[in-house]
């Protein structure tokens, strides 16, 4: 960890502003997992314990940046984080309108401000309209880059010091992760995303060995980069969920109606190829649990790596889930991202239970890389016995990949 973090800056009496990732599940107003919240704790109690003061900005869902929608309110995540603290959290109904509530503040005082993707400047992003001209969609563009950083100086001017600490949004060059740094004199990482680029920055470029990563999910075009760079990295590299079909059919083995991408046939050959090279073990299924529909109700088969047509695999069968938590036992270090199968269905979730148990039963440090991983261990009850659950999924992915991540970019360096 190159850059400074709270630890390395005086905070008495100043206020910061820090961006905290609070993308939370929200049905009727009620938080369902509340797992990212509690992750920022740390920074929040170290800025007030250090005699500071907080505004803290997040974003929330994917409004469409036109204003205010209810259903993507932080403010039951202001009372949420009220409770946890058990100290009054000022709730701001404008991110960029909050001068008064700011103004007000004292030390040890927390101000929350409203979702920064009601505005459509904190993603500096546009799209260009059916029958606008080039030039015009240029002049829109700009206008819409320049209106970012006016947002982005705005919600600088909320405090003294920067601190980023929402890794989930790290990959992000938006107003409130990324440019409201050229906008202040001290910027810094908080506790939580130092903890996640030493766990992932660590598990890549010095693992203790063997090191294991397992990647699944549904499509290998969302993780062609990551699959190539793990291959560089890895002595063991395990592939399941909906992206072992697509290296199946490229191997040759009929996939029924599973999910497969025709159009990465020749990059999963060639990421087969490239395991045999350098010496690599690339473990897939040599089983399957097939099902006559995609549904929780559907009729199920064992069977090989050949699927029946009309039949879909949708989970790793019990000799695959075996093969896998062998591999898992003998590591040092295990990377996983993504499911092993359709996992939110109770008939297709033992593959994904069966090796989040070997992980858990490891001699190892383990790394849970953000996503639909995370859910999974969440769900299995298992969480406690992971060295490291990652909050950012596309983040951990391009960490991985590899790719400087503009949100820490633009911190201070030590």
């Amino acid at each position: 960890m190159t850059k400074k973090t709270l630890k390395d800056v005086n905070l008495a009496g100043k206020r910061i502003v820090m961006r905290v990732d609070f993308n939370v599940p929200i049905k009727e107003g009620v938080i369902t997992d509340d797992t990212r919240i509690k992750g920022a704790l740390p920074s929040i109690k170290y800025v007030l314990e250090q005699g500071g003061s907080l505004v803290l900005m997040s974003h929330l869902g994917r409004p469409k940046g036109n204003g205010y929608e209810a259903s993507f309110s932080l403010k039951p995540v202001a009372e949420c984080l009220a409770k946890m603290l058990d100290k009054p959290v000022t709730f701001a109904p404008d991110c960029q309108n909050a001068d008064a509530e700011v103004a007000a503040m004292q030390a040890g005082d927390i101000v929350m401000l409203e979702n920064t993707r009601f505005y459509v400047e904190e993603q500096g992003k546009v799209k260009q309209a059916k029958g606008q001209s080039d030039e015009d969609f240029a002049a829109a563009k700009a206008e819409v880059k320049a209106n970012q950083r006016a947002m982005a100086e705005k919600l600088a001017s909320y405090g003294d010091i920067y601190c980023n600490d929402a890794f989930g949004s790290a990959h992000r060059a938006h107003a409130s992760t990324a440019i409201v740094d050229d906008y202040m004199d001290v910027c810094v990482a908080g506790f939580l995303l130092e903890k996640e680029i030493e766990y992932l920055g660590n598990a890549v470029e010095n693992p203790s060995r063997p090191f294991v990563a397992i990647l699944g999910g549904a499509k290998v075009s969302d993780k062609l980069a990551v699959v190539n760079k793990l291959l560089d990295k890895v002595d063991t590299l395990i592939i399941g969920g909906g992206m072992a079909y697509t290296f199946l059919k490229a191997m040759g083995h009929n996939v029924g109606g599973s999910l497969c991408e025709l159009d990465q046939l020749d990059y999963a050959t060639e990421m087969i190829e490239k395991a045999k090279a350098n010496g690599k073990t690339l473990l897939l299924p040599i089983d399957n649990i097939a099902a006559d529909k995609f549904d929780a109700e559907a009729n199920t088969q064992e069977v090989g790596n050949e699927i029946p047509d009309g039949w879909m695999a949708l989970d790793i069968g019990p000799k695959t889930t075996a093969l896998y938590s062998e591999a898992v036992a003998t590591a040092k270090t295990v990377l996983w991202n993504g499911p092993m199968g359709c996992f939110e269905m109770a008939k297709f979730a033992n593959g994904t239970f069966g090796v989040c148990q070997a992980v858990a039963d490891s001699d190892s440090v383990s790394i849970i890389g953000g996503g639909d991983s995370v859910s999974a261990v969440n769900k299995s009850g298992l969480a406690e016995k992971m060295s490291h659950i990652s909050t950012g999924g596309g983040a951990s992915l391009e960490l991985l990949e590899g790719k400087i991540l503009p949100g820490v970019a633009a911190l201070d360096d030590k």
